[in-house]
């Protein structure tokens, strides 16, 4: 990734393109390299810019974004892809997943969950909004019959991890593992940390979608 996180904006009202890009070059750590209206021009300027990120909106004019995630993830495979969109309808959530997205924002969020959730994915993340991270957990919550031998956690944080996907407390882990809640808290951050994840939900969905569990 370079010192800036550059950036493909593809989203079809200008009025919020505009917006979104004086909102992330604000930062001064983020750069929008390019923009795009649609989105089979979108996919010509991710394919000559290789950006580290495309925010791109679900409903876009000639090829949804959905469809152009899975072709982002096809050709350039190095970009990681956020959704944004007006709806928090489970299908669509579910689609967006599959097709490789690594974030999904709801449009009424403010700026600042877009920059978080940009600077996420650019460090190897994933952020699912709140509204939605359910839908997500719910889909990949199906369990494997182990976990990836290229996790970054200790089986006792990936004990911690399992339980906060079953949406489990601090304090019932703490009974559950026989272990005090500063020590959870402590693998709590920890798990965090190594996951490159905000919170317990992004910690789970991350650690889900790459196979940590």
């Amino acid at each position: 990734m370079s010192e800036s996180i550059t950036v493909v904006l593809v989203e079809d009202h200008a009025l919020t393109r505009t917006g979104l890009k004086t909102a992330l070059e604000a930062t001064g750590d983020i750069r929008v390299v390019a923009e795009a209206g649609d989105g089979i021009s979108a996919e010509v300027v991710i394919r000559r810019e290789r950006p580290d990120v495309a925010i791109v909106d679900i409903g876009l004019p000639g090829r949804d974004g959905v469809a152009l995630t899975r072709a982002i993830k096809a050709e350039v495979p190095q970009t990681h892809v956020v959704i944004l969109t007006m709806h928090e309808l489970d299908e669509e959530v579910l689609a967006a997943l599959s097709a490789g997205a690594d974030a999904y924002c709801v449009k009424s969020s403010d700026p600042a969950t877009v920059i978080n959730a940009v600077r996420i994915v650019a460090g190897g993340g994933a952020y699912f909004d709140p509204r939605i991270a359910h839908v997500v957990l719910r889909r990949l919550g199906a369990p494997s019959p182990k976990p990836s031998v290229d996790s970054p956690l200790t089986p006792r944080e990936l004990d911690v991890l399992r339980l906060i996907a079953d949406g489990i407390g601090n304090q019932d882990i703490a009974d559950r593992l026989f272990i005090g809640l500063g020590t959870v808290k402590g693998h709590i951050r920890d798990i965090l940390e190594k996951l490159s994840a905000a919170d317990r939900t992004q910690a789970a969905v991350n650690a889900l979608r790459r196979g940590f569990l």
